[in-house]
């Protein structure tokens, strides 16, 4: 919406995000996260405490501490600091996985990348560090596991009528990842808003003529379920709390 409106008054807004769920290291998530920020990081503090010039040692700190005042840039809290602590700490470790020449396949390296990212991102919405170990411990299924009941509520509404199957609980596994196959395709063999655009190139696994067909039937499908299960209420944009 920003770009679009930006382009009305032919002001080309420069790219703050380009699929950074899809960045297959640490270093390549801040290249995709948050450009223009990563970006005033990088020139005003990086930069200034010494970047990369010094001692190898010098440059593992100025690295931590510029995401440490990066957290704190978003809110004088603990979860703020935690969360610019563990950037810092996983850059650390990523510049010195590869300078020893360690490399890792792309799948396990996007997991792992999107894993701790998702895992860092508690501790940046959470109201207090209580509250981050509890969702923490949520996630690692210490309070059991459960599917969730918008899935079946979705599933019986929009598709089971179609299909004359309602979402029992031994089809959850099923129906979820039934919804995980159609999110990343779009998410995977689509372009991104920007490549749409004409912003950035597309160099996508499925061609469009190729893959369009069964591309337009998942999305269809996907799209549909979505809206006529789905009922969301509005939020605020978040960084009108920055």
């Amino acid at each position: 919406m920003a770009i679009g409106a930006a382009l009305l008054f032919n002001i080309r807004l420069p790219i703050n995000f380009n699929s950074p769920y899809k960045a297959l290291d640490i270093q390549d998530f801040w290249r995709r996260w948050h450009i223009t920020l990563s970006n005033w990081l990088r020139d005003y503090l990086y930069i200034p405490l010494g970047g990369n010039r010094g001692k190898v040692s010098r440059t593992y700190i100025n690295l931590f501490l510029t995401f440490l005042l990066g957290g704190l840039w978003h809110g004088a809290g603990w979860t703020f600091v935690v969360w610019g602590a563990l950037h810092g700490m996983a850059l650390c470790v990523h510049r010195l996985w590869t300078r020893a020449g360690f490399k890792m396949a792309a799948f396990p390296a996007w997991l792992s990348t999107f894993i701790f990212a998702n895992v860092a991102w508690i501790f940046f919405r959470a109201e207090s560090l209580e509250d981050s170990m509890r969702v923490l411990k949520g996630m690692a299924g210490i309070n059991g596991i459960a599917f969730s009941s918008s899935y079946a509520e979705v599933w019986n509404q929009a598709v089971a009528p179609a299909f004359s199957v309602s979402a029992e609980p031994m089809l959850m596994p099923v129906i979820l990842l039934y919804y995980l196959s159609c999110f990343a395709t779009i998410a995977f063999f689509l372009p991104n808003a920007l490549q749409i655009g004409g912003y950035l190139p597309y160099r996508g696994v499925w061609a469009f003529k190729r893959g369009a067909i069964a591309l337009l039937f998942i999305s269809g499908v996907l799209f549909y379920s979505l809206v006529a299960g789905i009922h969301t209420t509005p939020s605020t944009f978040l960084y009108f709390n920055f």
